[in-house]
């Protein structure tokens, strides 16, 4: 789904995030059906110890026994006796998926916690409503949405129920895949097979929205000196329980991710940015999916 990576540089960017203090690596068993698990492997073996492994299992490995063997499959791809966090990718019946009770799929991860296969559980891509059926069967320590400042369904609906009941929040494309960081300007035409090119905030009409939003974040980032990558990871940092995971491709990529851990904005700072944000989410629909699929 991401065009024109190299393994080699890959393993480079990962030992580079490790040496710049990034210790939580995000993946999951769809992502080249297990290669991006073997690529973490690969760059952080040796330093297993002192890093944490988030993996998730997809919509339609959801019954108890799917469950069982998906998470020993990860085991295997990330080399390694124990997932820190593994997590539920989507909700049963998502992308065509079989209806799971979510009770049964939870059945088998505290299964897998109480054997010590995994440490904590965790969601992503719930809904608050979602999110309370699943509490019911289980401890659930995060919700993986969805969040970016161009990207915020899920304030208005599942983050509050986070906050309210101590649940981490871990946000994916934080960047809204690369657009906040001015480098795709309107019409940007993406290698095939790049699922970018499906993201809703190029449709055009969003795109227009985008690119001014992007023009007035720029005096912003100047004042900060920091890069817009920078600013909009900070953002995210800023909000209530919330960590970012920023994707990279390589090593400089990385290096300017991990700077945004460092920068402190003012409350001023985190109205405007707000402000801002919304030219882009106050026009978008109520659906919470990035992607035109």
């Amino acid at each position: 789904m991401w065009a024109g990576i190299e393994d080699a540089e890959s393993v480079r960017a990962i030992r580079a995030a490790f040496d710049a203090g990034i210790t939580t690596f995000d993946t999951a068993e769809a992502y080249g059906e297990g290669h991006s698990e073997q690529i973490i492997a690969k760059a952080l073996f040796e330093v297993r110890k002192k890093v944490v492994y988030a993996t998730k299992v997809s919509p339609n490995h959801l019954t108890y026994n799917q469950v069982t063997e998906a998470c020993h499959r990860s085991l295997k791809n990330l080399n390694t006796d124990y997932i820190d966090l593994y997590q539920i990718h989507w909700p049963a019946g998502s992308w065509g998926s079989k209806s799971v009770p979510i009770e049964e799929t939870l059945s088998a991860m505290n299964d897998l916690k109480q054997a010590g296969k995994i440490r904590a559980v965790g969601v992503s891509n719930f809904s608050r409503l979602q999110l309370e059926q699943a509490v019911r069967y289980g401890e659930i320590d995060s919700l993986q949405p969805p969040y970016s400042l161009f990207w915020r369904h899920a304030e208005r609906d599942a983050i509050p129920y986070c906050i309210e009941h101590g649940i981490s929040i871990l946000a994916y494309s934080s960047l809204a895949q690369g657009i906040l960081t001015g480098r795709f300007r309107p019409n940007h035409q993406f290698e095939k097979g790049d699922h970018r090119s499906r993201n809703r905030l190029f449709h055009p009409e969003t795109a227009r929205r985008v690119e001014r939003a992007l023009r007035a974040l720029e005096p912003i980032a100047q004042r900060c000196r920091v890069t817009l990558c920078q600013l909009a990871l900070a953002w995210v940092i800023a909000q209530p329980g919330t960590s970012a995971i920023a994707g990279a491709r390589n090593t400089t990529q990385v290096l300017e991710n991990a700077k945004a851990a460092q920068i402190s904005l003012s409350k001023e700072d985190i109205r405007e940015l707000d402000a801002i944000g919304r030219l882009v989410t106050d026009h978008l629909d109520e659906n919470p999916i990035p992607w035109s699929f």
